[in-house]
């Protein structure tokens, strides 16, 4: 049967458009009960069981099939998503309404549908004959939605009764609307609430805890006092921001102070790219990473961003006059060059909400369920949760979702999703940083498998098309130890015409991974392998990342080449890329390699090879660092772990030989040659990686920490900051330099992937080179994919698809690749971090030399080069007589009580595990050396019981 709409379009010319819509309605769509006779198996994949008896409800004794209406699937997914739930109609209008609303939970919805063991079906109930509803004259689209749903339910109780008089088979109607509950009640379709539903089910009580609360009505804190200013409705911030009143961002908080964030500003306007928020009320309930509107404040509210330390450690949530007392001590005297422009946040225009891990702060109160819960990333607020599980959940890590803020709740409500296991268990730890860094990490799916190549894997002829044989040639390839994802390989020889041959073999994983295919789309969605302390999330599956696609020794692989003719002074005579297949002659570490050159015994092909690499390496390296690239400094740290128990035993800053700087040096010339020619060939769409030169305000704490030791930097330039740096020496203090260089660092931008063809500056800073991009290391890095298949397609080697060339794509893509490199970064220091307490929980308390890299109001910031460790010492604590503290910005000093502390400072600190917050353990550090009375430790012993958690403090107390 067909159905037509007809309804008209103005154009963007000014005319007027009839557009026909045809809608076919069929009888042959299945109810999706197995064993229905009237439907006779019309449906395919996972269908409703004919006897649903896994869900014991009070409400309904008797079999039931759940129908959702789109309320509850977006704001109860959590609830659904438990293996308690099954036998679950989806209709097609609730399907369609979720994918415009929430694509994650269109997601979430469609994995369910799939998964057989949930039996959840989806009822194309806009297309049935019996269930298709025309909207009537005057009813809106969201009243003729919830008709429709209605429709689907009352047909299916009438279905089910003619399919099994004696099964008294019901569907049930979940729905949260009020109003669609009645009429539902008043058309004879049963139907509950998510809340009334999930209370009857008495076989599962812990689903209640995953309900999420919306009425905000009934969460009110007691007093009922109105906390925050009411939100602006979207129209009305839309106007604002057409106008310019208000000002659309992104909300940042702050890490270090609960009542501090700022609006990153999108937009061009550079005046006012940043805008500080300070207090709760200016905050107003926006939470990290939301889209919000702000307005500005008036110039004499202005405030400058604060250098104190805040935490929010309050349990009782009506302690809005401490909070009050709190902001003041942010408003200190400040110089008007500091005030910065300060807004507050009238309305959200985007909520970025995600499942948040933490724990549990179970609740004073015996027997109460309403507890705080504390997220592990500090720039979260807590969130109210109500659990009958609190003594069960304390002590372990657990997720939980956000539901609303209320405008008179101090914090935020939310509900119980997950529990993740015991706090300190590393396999707890390490899921709670893969998760809190969105770090994809489940198994790769089974469709995702089945685009590998079948084993055992030999290169055909087929693979050998548009390929060059040069296994022949002499490679080889140097990685840290205990490598198997080997992307990279050089080789380097003498040509009969006196000069020399210099390749770079790089794995040919695009040969491997097609695009579109489901292999792709799980690469491209990962975007970066993640490497922590102990465990690898490969980007792509193991079979590739570590066997076919690794350049081990003495086995032929697929690589792609970059290949130079060179004079012996390392000029480039010419260039070429090919496709090849090489066999690589050995699999060296840099240690190994190291030996290989510096031993005069050696003298086979291998070691000539490397020791020719190694004589161009260094007459690059010094070319470059003269055109003005950066040698900057972090300390990076190396974890020997115990062989048995997995846990650290030493920690070590790495060392660094000439052969890391080898292999270094030919992996930036491959990846300049590799950019320039995609580049000629693609203007428009070539992947490119930049990184922008920073803005003179990020110099200002490496200026002043230089001449606070007499020396001067200069940053006007790249060339002339790397100067600057190579001077900065001193014979009395030698690690100055590398003081100065980690520093330098922190002032740096984030380097970035872009589309050339929408961006005009390609310039990279760090290396001081026009035009850069990711070649070397597609196992690990999905950008160098789409490199190698960009410069396949220049050269001739495979054929181009359209999202290729489609530079809206390449922007989004690159885009995702951004937040992945950033996320993996973030995840691989947490890493190192939760691995540096374990070390220091099994060493026990020690004392070292410390270096100051940056001073604030109440603290200072050391880095102690032993164990590559940054740090805070605090001088304000709890429960103690405050110091007298002296803060000046200019020089920038801290003049503790007599004693004026620099950046660059040496002084002496105690490090030891602070276990007192369970949640944020944390490296504690106290000043040994220079002594102040009363702030200073001794080196021995211990001030204080650190292993004591908080909790068993407080029944102390009691």
């Amino acid at each position: 049967m067909l159905k037509s709409k007809t309804f008209l379009k103005k154009t963007r010319a000014g005319g007027v458009m009839k557009i026909v819509r045809e809608h076919y309605l069929r009888d042959d769509i299945g109810c999706g009960a197995s064993g229905c006779a009237a439907c006779g198996g019309a449906h395919e994949g996972p269908v409703l069981e004919l006897q649903p008896l896994d869900r014991a409800s009070s409400l309904c004794p008797q079999p039931h099939y759940l129908l959702p209406d789109t309320n509850v699937l977006l704001h109860q997914i959590d609830v659904l998503e438990d293996p308690a739930i099954r036998n679950v109609i989806v209709l097609q209008t609730v399907l369609q309404e979720v994918r415009n609303r929430s694509a994650p939970v269109y997601k979430r919805i469609r994995d369910m549908t799939n998964n057989q063991e949930k039996h959840f079906y989806t009822f194309t109930n806009e297309h049935h004959r019996e269930t298709y509803v025309e909207q009537l004259q005057g009813e809106n689209s969201n009243d003729r939605n919830d008709r429709a749903i209605r429709v689907a339910a009352k047909w299916y109780n009438e279905h089910l009764k003619d399919m099994s008089a004696e099964n008294q088979l019901q569907v049930i109607f979940i729905t949260n609307d009020r109003k669609n509950k009645e009429k539902a009640i008043e058309e004879g379709i049963p139907a509950f609430t998510c809340e009334e539903y999930i209370k009857s089910l008495t076989a599962n009580p812990e689903l209640i805890d995953r309900l999420a609360c919306l009425s905000e009505e009934g969460n009110e804190i007691e007093s009922g006092k109105t906390i925050f200013s009411e939100h602006l409705p979207l129209s009305k911030l839309q106007q604002g921001i057409k106008s310019g009143t208000y000002l659309q961002g992104t909300f940042r908080a702050s890490r270090e102070n609960y009542l501090e964030a700022t609006v990153w500003v999108h937009g061009d306007d550079e005046d006012n790219k940043e805008i500080i928020l300070q207090g709760l009320k200016n905050l107003n309930r926006a939470i990290h990473e939301d889209i919000v509107a702000v307005e500005l404040l008036p110039k004499h509210q202005w405030v400058a961003p604060s250098s104190v330390v805040l935490q929010d450690e309050g349990q009782n949530e009506d302690d809005i006059e401490k909070e009050e007392e709190r902001e003041r001590i942010l408003k200190t005297a400040v110089n008007e060059k500091m005030l910065k422009p300060t807004g507050r946040v009238v309305g959200i225009i985007k909520r970025n909400w995600r499942p948040y891990c933490g724990m549990l702060s179970k609740s004073d109160i015996k027997e109460s369920r309403r507890h705080l819960f504390t997220p592990a990333d500090k720039r979260i607020p807590r969130i109210r949760i109500e659990t009958r599980q609190a003594s069960t959940l304390e002590g372990r890590r657990i997720i939980v979702a956000v539901d609303g803020w209320p405008r008179n709740s101090r914090y935020p409500n939310g509900h119980f999703v997950k529990n993740l296991g015991e706090v300190g268990d590393k396999e707890t730890e390490t899921e709670v940083l893969l998760l809190e860094h969105d770090v994809p990490h489940q198994a790769f799916s089974q469709a995702v498998l089945s685009f590998l190549p079948k084993m055992p894997w030999s290169i055909t002829e087929k693979d050998m098309k548009n390929r060059e044989d040069l296994r022949h040639l002499c490679v080889c390839s140097v990685d840290p130890p205990g490598c198997t994802d080997i992307d990279d390989a050089l080789h380097c020889r003498e040509l009969e015409n006196g000069n020399l041959e210099v390749g770079v073999h790089i794995a040919d994983v695009s040969h491997f991974i097609r695009p579109g295919n489901a292999l792709d789309q799980e690469s491209a969605r990962r975007g970066t392998t993640v490497y922590l302390c102990e465990k690898r999330i490969d980007m792509v599956p193991e079979l590739l990342s570590s066997n076919l696609c690794s350049l081990r020794s003495n086995v032929d692989r697929l690589a792609f080449s970059c290949i130079w003719e060179m004079t012996h002074n390392a000029e480039i005579l010419k260039t070429r890329f090919t496709k090849s297949v090489i066999n690589s002659k050995a699999s060296l570490t840099y240690a190994e390699a190291q030996m290989r050159i510096d031993s005069a015994a050696m003298n086979d092909n291998i070691t000539t090879s490397l020791r020719g690499l190694n004589k161009l390496a260094k007459i690059l390296k010094k070319r470059r660092i003269e055109k003005g690239a950066l040698t900057l400094s972090s300390p990076e740290v190396r974890f020997h772990m115990d062989s048995e128990t997995h846990d650290p035993i030493d920690l070590q800053t790495k060392e660094l030989r000439e052969t890391n700087s080898m292999v270094e040096e030919f992996m930036l010339l491959a990846n300049i040659s590799v950019a320039k020619k995609i580049h000629e060939e693609f203007s428009e769409h070539a992947l490119l990686r930049k990184h922008p030169a920073p803005p003179p305000s990020n110099y200002e704490i490496l200026v002043k920490a230089a001449k606070s030791k007499n020396l001067e930097i200069k940053t006007d330039t790249a060339k002339a900051l790397a100067d600057s740096l190579d001077q900065a020496d001193s014979p009395i203090f030698p690690y100055l330099n590398t003081l100065l260089r980690i520093l330098a660092t922190r002032c740096m931008m984030q380097a970035v992937y872009f589309c050339s063809g929408m961006d005009n500056d390609f310039h990279h800073y760090g290396l001081a080179s026009p035009i850069y991009t990711h070649f070397t290391s597609p196992i690990r890095r999905y950008a160098d994919i789409i490199v190698h298949r960009l410069l396949a397609v220049a050269i001739g080697a495979d054929c181009t698809y359209p999202e290729l060339t489609d530079k809206h794509k390449l922007a989004d893509l690159c885009k995702n690749l951004n937040f992945r490199h950033k996320m993996a970064q973030y995840a691989q220091r947490a890493s190192v971090a939760f691995h540096t307490q374990l070390f220091f929980k099994s060493k026990g308390i020690v004392s070292e030399e410390a270096y100051i890299l940056f001073v604030r109001k109440n603290a200072i910031v050391v880095l102690i080069p032993k164990y590559g460790l940054e740090g805070t010492v605090f001088f304000e604590e709890k429960d103690k007589p405050k110091p007298r503290l002296i803060y000046d910005d200019e020089i920038p000093s801290l003049k503790i009580e007599d004693t004026v502390f620099h950046i660059f400072d040496k002084v002496k600190v105690k490090i030891m595990l602070d276990s007192s917050n369970l949640q944020h353990q944390k490296i504690r550090m106290s000043l040994v050396e220079p002594q102040i009375p009363g702030i200073s430790v001794s080196a021995d012993s211990s001030n204080m019981d650190i292993n004591e958690p908080e909790r068993k403090k407080k029944k102390l107390q009691k």
